[in-house]
Order: C-alpha cells, then sequence, then structure tokens
C-alpha cells in the first residue's frame, strides 16, 4: 500500500492572510530607522531568512546594516506587527484543509521562517495550538528560508521522511527550501507571488489558496 506524504505548511500567506500586515510593519520599522524603502520592495523579502533580508536591505540601500541595526528593526517590526495582529484572518480553506489532513491521518506540521512572537497571533487566529501541533519557527533553528533547515525539522518532529513530504508556500523562499530538502514543493498564489515564479523556483503544483489545495488534495497525494 502506497505511503501517505506528510504536509508541512508555511504560515503567512499560505494558511493566514498575513503578508500585507508584515509588509506595512516592516515599512513602519525601516521609517522609524530613517530607512526608505518602497513597499513592493519589501514585499519581494517576506518568509526569507533574517541574515538575507539584511543583505538585501543593505543592498537596496547602498549601506552595511550591522547587527544593533537589524535587532532594532526586528524589534520594530514586532512591535508595529503586533498592533496589526488583529486584522489576521485564515485564507479560505485553511481551517478545512487542516482538518481533512487530520481527519484522514496525514500528518501536517507549520514551518514557519517568523519567531513565536509575531507567529502565535497566527497561530490562534488559525485555531491552532502549538502545544498540540507541531510548530516549528525561527527560533527552533539556526538559518531560515530558503535554508531547509524549518522544513526538515518539522518533518523531524513529526516522525517523517523529508523526501516523501508535502511543502506548501507561498514564497519563492519556500520553493527553493523545498528543493534543497529535498521535497515536493506546491505554491499557493495566496501570498502575492505570481504563478511562473513559483514554478520557476521549484514549485510541481500551483492552487489559489487553501480552498483550491483542498479541492485539489488528490493531485499531490493527499488523498481524503
Amino acid at each position: 500500500m502506497p505511503r501517505r506524504p506528510s504536509f508541512l505548511f508555511d504560515l503567512d500567506g499560505t494558511l493566514v492572510d498575513s503578508v500585507y500586515q508584515h509588509v506595512l510593519a516592516w515599512r513602519e520599522a525601516l521609517d522609524q530607522e530613517g530607512v526608505a524603502l518602497s513597499v513592493w520592495r519589501i514585499h519581494r523579502k517576506i518568509g526569507m531568512s533574517g541574515g538575507l533580508f539584511t543583505h538585501q536591505l543593505a543592498r537596496e540601500i547602498g549601506a552595511e546594516v550591522d547587527p544593533a541595526r537589524m535587532e532594532r528593526l526586528g524589534r520594530l517590526h514586532a512591535q508595529a506587527y503586533r498592533r496589526l495582529a488583529s486584522t489576521v484572518r485564515p485564507l479560505p480553506g485553511a481551517r478545512e484543509l487542516l482538518a481533512a489532513l487530520s481527519g484522514a491521518g496525514v500528518p501536517w506540521a507549520i514551518a514557519t521562517s517568523g519567531r513565536m512572537e509575531t507567529a502565535g497571533p497566527n497561530l490562534r487566529a488559525l485555531g491552532v495550538d502549538p502545544e498540540a501541533s507541531v510548530v516549528v519557527t525561527r527560533d527552533d533553528v539556526s538559518y531560515a528560508k530558503p535554508d531547509p533547515d524549518l522544513f526538515l525539522a518539522a518533518a523531524e518532529r513529526l516522525g517523517e521522511p523529508i523526501a516523501q513530504a508535502v511543502v506548501v508556500g507561498d514564497s519563492i523562499w519556500d520553493m527553493i527550501a523545498a528543493a534543497r530538502c529535498p521535497a515536493l514543493g506546491v505554491g499557493l498564489l495566496s501570498g502575492g507571488y505570481g504563478r511562473d515564479e513559483l514554478e520557476r523556483s521549484g514549485a510541481l503544483r500551483v492552487y489559489e489558496d487553501p480552498k483550491d489545495l483542498l479541492d485539489h488534495l488528490d493531485e499531490v497525494g493527499g488523498r481524503r
């Protein structure tokens, strides 16, 4: 009998509609540090690791971003995001998708580049208890996306082989990390990246949002 895959989900833009709250929180943090960066440029960096964010930010502004400044930016972002967190909602079909997987006995986990400080409100909005489910955050690994550490740690906690996992994410950073595991990458359009971008980064299937994935779950081996 063929083995069902496990599902490893990104959080922001994949299960909860929170990408643009993060973008606005980063813009506020950058403004307070005197860094002018267009909103669309910030969006392109959501989901990547803090280290990669620092390097890309340095290239954008043409100046080094020292660790102390990056620490301040992270703190200011978290403060701003907490004020916006009440507007975060689960994406269409997200709760139903997780419930369907659980009902079918399919293991799943959440692996997010965010720290629990900002991931916590999103998990509550989704109805996921991090004490009762497998949730891996930036606090738990040395490197975040596009490194594969978050997804590798999630699969290990599930006790499932990473090679049989389906990684579901909304950004190119999720797809690159999935390919490095290696795992099957499935992209969602609900975070603002285009279909062609996700496919070029390794997504073998692309769906609109969690509801669309739920409707086509059999296409990626998640028989209900």
